[in-house]
Formats: structure tokens, C-alpha cells, sequence
């Protein structure tokens, strides 16, 4: 039996670019619902979500935190995500648990490179989001500038419910579209002063009011039938409209303030609680139990069903961060680990604030909550009731981009290094680590240079391993520039007994991207079994390019005849084949190196400009565009990651400080050949 308790719950995550004002708002909700009694700042280090001590010395959010707080009579669940893009892994396993989020933006910015590659994420798992534009209080804020790079770039109706009160320092409050009110807020803070709509902006709000109210019966057939009667819509009705277009995702509803100054919150949480869903509200979870696809409702009664997102491990115990999608779990309930294989018991259950928690007796369908106890889970496991198995969609992780080698300095550390990387690796599943065949070191690669620069301190910090680490190095991939046709290939062994026999033709032609297998063999001349045998070894064969040793990638391989013997063939066999034929094939084509590349957006003064265009061009940059704002250039370039390294030295110098720089890894691009001697 489903409970009103979860209707009166909000599970959602903070999304934005970094130094957009995340953490800051968060602050500002957790002060505004009572859960804390002061003001965090990220400047002095006193926000409860940035806890880490590296996050505090960066002042950037590193690891996502999850808090929770209460705001009228509703249960919000709220997880900060970080901005900088070599944390999107942290952003992806958070928007798999959500059911909402709140995307914030700049003011004088606008949409920057990371809110939208964010936004496409939440996209991605169909998230429904509010925006809310921060930093009104700036010089050159702009909302309607910043509304504007809403639709232009990121493609939603955007619905702007609010109008501001003064601009950039005089920023004060806003007007309320809806209830047609002015919400007003004191220097020295405290709740806002509700009055009517200012004089001065009294024609101005009536005019975005009929916008508002257009721009809703566009999208909504409710709201339609009732401007075409009455020729406006009502308030009641627009809230439900609006509640409606940002759950399906057709529109998005646009509110403004400023974080800092405490101003824009309570409007902010009520948007919240009146349109982003609850976990009754969006689709029940689909998993699957031995092949078969199962659902799963938000049902307290249900059996119990939980995905783990996040793991943490600290000196006194282990956390793991769990969705509880359908059921009931109390601490001292065994749950079975559909992943792992095993049954795992909940020693106790935690209300999660960030690095504080509150121990409760039990969890139900929708809620975010820690559990300590369990061994074997990590991020992405399903947990479940034993008697009712099942298995849910784990979050993505990403391909690594960038690799060091890291060694412990002194032999007395290697041991420490492996226990203190493999837990790393367990907390933060971007993170690989392997040992080089070649060289026999150990290499750590993940999504950027600072990510492996806050690994490599982790190391240090929490776990005490002082360690070496190597230059940077990018992950090339390989690919077909031309092709062959009719590469026959025989593998023939025989060293007593049973031999192994294989005969294979193959042709290998470019794709775009990806690698596709398959066969036009006729006949029978080689039955089904030994070509999927074939298909296997020739993906095996795809982890070792002929340049450089390099995973293959864009590539089709299409088996055209083959021959068996009577005694000697064997799936075996045919996979051997498979995998020598596919690497003599890609010798005789011509092969082309791949090397990472990112979209990089410089900021720098005007009078800078000139130096930062010649530092892209040679660090083999190509400049996609330049826009001004504000006496500053804005430079968008492609540029390969290899050339990244470093950057950051490199441009602050060049700008005596006042340049920065974001970067988003876009893909991979042709290298020249002089990268392959490097």
C-alpha cells in the first residue's frame, strides 16, 4: 500500500557549470529550511556538501554530497553535484537516482560548456529540471540575455515565472508572475517582505504575465482551451500546466535570485515542491530476473528493491548510499546483492547530511538514504528482498581519457599503494588501475588532469601513501583509413591429438564509430556456432591496434568464406582465427592514430586576446569561435587534451591571472603523424 508520505517527498540534485553558484545555493536551502543555523560560504570554507578537505583548499565541489532537509511539510532529499568536467562521472551516478533537478546558471554567462553537457545527461536519464538563473546581483547580469542561451542552446520552452526587481547591485527581489506580488529581501536577510507589484513595473510584469500565459497555452491543451475561451489563463490553471510541462519535459520553468545574498530561496523551494515530481510521480523502475524484464513500483508494501550509487569509505566504516525504489528495508534485514551473488545484512540506517548523519529505523520506496554493514556492494549494485530477486540498470561509467603512472616511494609503500588505490577505485568507479604489461608499473587513469591531481592527493591526505607520479599520458584509440577485401587467413595446429583447424575470409572496411561484425558466408560453409566463435576473437582482437599497441575502434569486419575440417575445427579454433586474422587484416590497411580531444572556452580581457589565439594555434587548436562580453573575449577552440596539460600555468601567466579556462572532452580526432614518434 503506497503511503502519502511520498507524495510529500522531493529526491533532487543541484546541476550547473562550475562557479555557477551550486554549493552556495545549497547553503542557502539548507539555512532557509532550518536544517543549519548559519550561513555557509565556499570562500571561507564553511559549507556543510564541500566537507573534503580538498574541496575546501580548491573551492570547487569535487564529490557529490547528499543532504537532506524538510520545507513545508515536504521530505527534500537534495545531492550537490560537482561542475567541473572531469567529475561527470559523480553527475551521472547522482541523475540515475533522482527524479528532478535544479539547473542553475549565471546570470552574466548564461549556458556555459559543463551546464550543457550536464543538461544532455539529465536528458539523458529524463530527468525533469527547473532553472533557476543565479548572481542577479552581479554587474552585467542579464536575465532575459541568459533565458535566451536557455533556448538558443539547450532547446527547451523555457517559462519564465518571475521578473526582477532593480539590476545588477540593486538587485532586491522579484515579482511573481503568478500571484501578480513583489517578494522583497533586506540587506541583512531574514524572510522576504510580500507587497504588491512596484508601479514602475506594473505594465512591464502585466506584459510577461501575457507572455507567461501564451507561451503555456502553446504547449498545453488544458491551458489552450482555456485562453481561447476566456482569452487568459488562470493562476490555478498555469500552476498546473507548469506542474505538467516540467514533468514530461516540454517546457522549463525559469526563476531567478541571487544565492549569495539570500535572496530568490523560498520561491525556489516552492517551485520545487509544487512541480518537480515525487517518487509516486515518475515511471516505476524496470529491472530483470533471470532475462525476464521485471517493474517495480514505489510501493512501501512492495518488495524491496535498492540501487547503490555511491560508496564511502571512511575510517569508521563503510558507506553506501542507496535509492530505495520499491519496498521497505529496516537496519538488521538481510538483503541479497543481486550483482555480487551474496546476502549482505544493514547493520544501521542514516539520514546522510553531507559528512553528519542521523541514525532512523527504517527506510521506504523513495527514499536517499546511507546503510552501514554491507561488504560486497558498490556503486551500482542492486540490493533486494532475497525472496524476490532482481536486477537494475547500473549508472554508466565513462571511458578514462588521461593516465599516470604512480608509484610509492620506498618499498615499504608498494603495499599500501595497491590496499590505498584498489579503495579509490571502489569509491570512485572513473578511476582504473592496471599495471603496464611493458614497463610493469602501475597506471592510474581517469577523466582529467585534476581528477588524477585529487586522487594522487587522496593518496597522500586519507591514506598516508606518499607516491611518485609519472607525466600525464592520453588514451589514443586506432582506427581504419582504408580497408582490405579478401584477407584469408588458416590456422592450422597439430601437436598431438585433437589439432585445431580454422580457414577464414575476411574484409575490414571503415565506420564511423564502433565496430560491427558480420557474415555473408552462404552455404553453410561455416555453421552459425563457429561464426559467432569467429565475431569473438575478432573483438578480442580489437584491444591491440598495429600502431601502437592502441584499443581499434570504427571499424566493420564482414567474414565472406571460410572452411571447417571433419575432426580438427572447434569454436576454439575459429576464435583463434578470428583473432589472428583480424590483426594480420589490420596490418595491410591503413590505419590512423586517434587522439582525445576538448571544446576549451577561454576567458580573457580584451586586451589579451591576441597572445591566448597564438597559444591555442600552437598547441594545435582550432578556434570555432569568439563572442564579447562585458569587456572580456569569450574564445571557443577544439583542441587535443595532450596539449592541455599544463594549460592552466599557462594562460594565467599569459593573462597575469585574469584569464580562465573550462574544457569538455568531445570525442576523438586524426592525430598527425608526428604523435606517433612521441
Amino acid at each position: 500500500m503506497r503511503t502519502t508520505t511520498q507524495t510529500a517527498v522531493r529526491n533532487l540534485g543541484i546541476l550547473a557549470h562550475v562557479d555557477a553558484g551550486k554549493t552556495t545555493l545549497t547553503e542557502r536551502i539548507l539555512f532557509a529550511t532550518g536544517t543549519t543555523h548559519k550561513r555557509g560560504e565556499v570562500h571561507d570554507g564553511t559549507t556543510v556538501t564541500d566537507f573534503d578537505p580538498q574541496e575546501r583548499d580548491r573551492g570547487i565541489t569535487i564529490f557529490a554530497a547528499a543532504v537532506s532537509c524538510a520545507w513545508d511539510g515536504y521530505r527534500i532529499n537534495l545531492i550537490d553535484t560537482p561542475g567541473h568536467v572531469d567529475f561527470a562521472d559523480e553527475v551521472e551516478r547522482s541523475l540515475r537516482v533522482l527524479d528532478g533537478a535544479v539547473a542553475v546558471f549565471d546570470a552574466v554567462a548564461g549556458v556555459e560548456p559543463q551546464s550543457e553537457s550536464v543538461w544532455r545527461q539529465a536528458d539523458r536519464h529524463g530527468v525533469p529540471r527547473i532553472a533557476f538563473v543565479n548572481k542577479l546581483d552581479r554587474a552585467g547580469a542579464d536575465l532575459d540575455a541568459a533565458v535566451e542561451s536557455i533556448r538558443r542552446r539547450l532547446h527547451p520552452a523555457p517559462l519564465v515565472v518571475q521578473l526582477p526587481i532593480g539590476s545588477e547591485d540593486g538587485f532586491t527581489g522579484v515579482v511573481d508572475l503568478l500571484r501578480m506580488r513583489s517578494l522583497v529581501w533586506s540587506d541583512g536577510g531574514g524572510d522576504a517582505v510580500e507587497g504588491p507589484v512596484p508601479e514602475a513595473l506594473r505594465e512591464e510584469a502585466g506584459r510577461r504575465r501575457r507572455v507567461l500565459e501564451e507561451a503555456v497555452a502553446e504547449l498545453h491543451p488544458v491551458a489552450m482551451e482555456e485562453f481561447c475561451l476566456e482569452s487568459t489563463v488562470a493562476t490555478p490553471t498555469l500552476v498546473s500546466a507548469l506542474r505538467d510541462l516540467t514533468r514530461s519535459g516540454d517546457g522549463v520553468v525559469v526563476l531567478c535570485g541571487s544565492a549569495y545574498r539570500n535572496r530568490g530561496i523560498e520561491p525556489l523551494l516552492d517551485a520545487v515542491v509544487a512541480y518537480l515530481p515525487s517518487p509516486l510521480d515518475v515511471p516505476a523502475v524496470r529491472g530483470t530476473h533471470q532475462g525476464v524484464e521485471e517493474e517495480r513500483t514505489a510501493d512501501p508494501a512492495a518488495p524491496f528493491a535498492a540501487l547503490a550509487f555511491k560508496v564511502n569509505i571512511t575510517p569508521t566504516g563503510r558507506l553506501t548510499y542507496l535509492r530505495v525504489y520499491s519496498g521497505t528495508v529496516e537496519k538488521g534485514d538481510a538483503v541479497w546483492d543481486s550483482v555480487a551473488r551474496r546476502t549482505e545484512r544493514i547493520g544501521r540506517i542514516l539520514r546522510v547530511r553531507a559528512d553528519r548523519h542521523a541514525p532512523i529505523d527504517r527506510a521506504v520506496a523513495g527514499d536517499i538514504v546511507a546503510v552501514v554493514g554491507l561488504k560486497s556492494a558498490r556503486a551500482g549494485s542492486t540490493l533486494c528482498a532475497p525472496g524476490a530477486p532482481l536486477v537494475l540498470e547500473p549508472p554508466g561509467v565513462a571511458e578514462p581519457v588521461v593516465s599516470v603512472a604512480v608509484e610509492a616511494r620506498g618499498p615499504a609503500g608498494a603495499d599500501r599503494l595497491a590496499s590505498a588505490l584498489a579503495r579509490l577505485a571502489e569509491e570512485d568507479p572513473s578511476l582504473v588501475v592496471r599495471t603496464d604489461p611493458e614497463t610493469g608499473q602501475t597506471v592510474l587513469s581517469g577523466m582529467g588532469e585534476l581528477h588524477l591531481e585529487v586522487a594522487t592527493e587522496q593518496l597522500r591526505r586519507v591514506h598516508g601513501v606518499e607516491v611518485n607520479v609519472g607525466r600525464p599520458r592520453v588514451s589514443y584509440r586506432e582506427t581504419v583509413g582504408r580497408g582490405v577485401s579478401g584477407l584469408v587467413f588458416r590456422h592450422v595446429k597439430q601437436d598431438g591429438g585433437a589439432g585445431q583447424f580454422a580457414h577464414i575470409v575476411l574484409d575490414v572496411q571503415p565506420l564511423a564509430e564502433g565496430f560491427e561484425f558480420r557474415s555473408t558466408v552462404v552455404g553453410g560453409r561455416v555453421p552459425q556456432e563457429y561464426v559467432r566463435a569467429v565475431e569473438a576473437g575478432c573483438r578480442d582482437a580489437l584491444s591491440e591496434g598495429p600502431l601502437g599497441g592502441h584499443p581499434v575502434t570504427g571499424l566493420r569486419v564482414t567474414l565472406t568464406d571460410g572452411a571447417t575440417h571433419v575432426k580438427d575445427s572447434s569454436d576454439t579454433a575459429f576464435r583463434t582465427a578470428g583473432r589472428l586474422g583480424l590483426r594480420e587484416a589490420l596490418r595491410a590497411c591503413a590505419m590512423v592514430l586517434l587522439e582525445p580531444v576538448a571544446e576549451v572556452t577561454v576567458t580573457v580581457p580584451d586586451d589579451a586576446v591576441g597572445g591566448v589565439l597564438g597559444d591555442l594555434a600552437a598547441r594545435r587548436g582550432r578556434v570555432s569561435g569568439s563572442t564579447a562580453r562585458a569587456g572580456a573575449a569569450v574564445v571557443t577552440a577544439t583542441v587535443p587534451l595532450v596539449e592541455l596539460f599544463g594549460y592552466a600555468t599557462r594562460l594565467r601567466s599569459r593573462t597575469q591571472g585574469r584569464g580562465t579556462f573550462t574544457a569538455r572532452p568531445t570525442g576523438y580526432a586524426p592525430a598527425p603523424a608526428a604523435v606517433l614518434v612521441r
